[in-house]
């Protein structure tokens, strides 16, 4: 892409709109997946790590689907609860694999940014050891 399209792109006002209404629509970061964790709203936060890593430490109320089982444990979940996923940090894409396999068999989903490492040190929210 060349710099002038990029330029373009930037400096238009709508596709910047349209680009982060979605992006807040999808994703959230740490404090808000606090907040909803708190309010006690329908939501099921999947640690889509390792079960080794979520044994370790993960998000309160998060539940252990490693991203090579979702397939199988998609009817475990339930349709009317929006689904968090998360995986292990801004660099790794499980998270958003995990969210494009949820939304399509749809499940309401978001994908938390800067997964697992962002709410433990960045923030240090608490975790379950």
């Amino acid at each position: 892409m060349t710099e002038e399209k990029i330029l373009n792109i930037r400096n238009n006002s709508e596709e910047a709109a349209n680009y982060f209404s979605k992006k807040l629509a999808f994703t959230l970061g740490p404090i808000e997946l606090k907040e909803l964790s708190e309010e006690g709203k329908n939501i099921k936060i999947i640690d889509v790590r390792l079960n080794s890593d979520y044994q370790v430490g993960h998000i309160p109320e998060a539940i252990s689907i490693p991203y090579e089982e979702l397939p199988e444990k998609l009817k475990e979940l339930n349709k009317e609860d929006l689904h968090v996923v998360y995986c292990y940090n801004n660099y790794c894409h499980l998270g958003a694999r995990a969210a494009y396999m949820l939304a399509q068999n749809t499940f309401s989903v978001m994908e938390l940014e800067g997964g697992f490492k962002t709410w433990a040190e960045d923030f240090r929210f608490a975790i379950v050891q």
